[in-house]
């Protein structure tokens, strides 16, 4: 395969999230250790999708929402973030809204989700 056909692969399986995910973003970052070196790992931010933005352009963004010690934490990704190193699926809830910012507020009922477990984009 091409160069070209390897990101265009890689653009549509990214372009496959939806609202209602709950996805494993990894994510390399850059560190400073005490002596001043640059150390670099891979961190992930797990959570449900709330909103998908522009789609397959190149500024598309995923809002992903998690809750951590009782307080909801939201982080926006670009989806063509160099960093990201790997995208998973973990679970897949039943939603009819292409925004989910109604579980921002006090939502009581549960969504229907099935799990999924798959590996949606990896880099190589």
């Amino acid at each position: 395969m091409t160069d070209k056909e390897n990101k265009k692969e890689s653009k549509n399986k990214i372009s496959d999230l939806k609202p209602g995910m709950t996805v494993r973003i990894y994510q390399k970052i850059k560190e400073l250790n005490v002596k001043g070196e640059e150390k670099e790992r891979i961190q992930y931010f797990e959570g449900m999708i709330i909103a998908k933005k522009h789609g397959r352009e190149t500024g598309g963004t995923i809002t992903v929402r998690k809750i951590s010690d009782g307080i909801g934490v939201e982080k926006i990704f670009p989806l063509n973030l160099p960093t990201i190193t790997k995208i998973e699926v973990k679970k897949e809830a039943h939603v009819n809204r292409a925004k989910l910012y109604f579980l921002k507020r006090d939502f009581k009922k549960k969504l229907k989700e099935k799990k999924v477990d798959k590996i949606f984009y990896e880099k190589k």
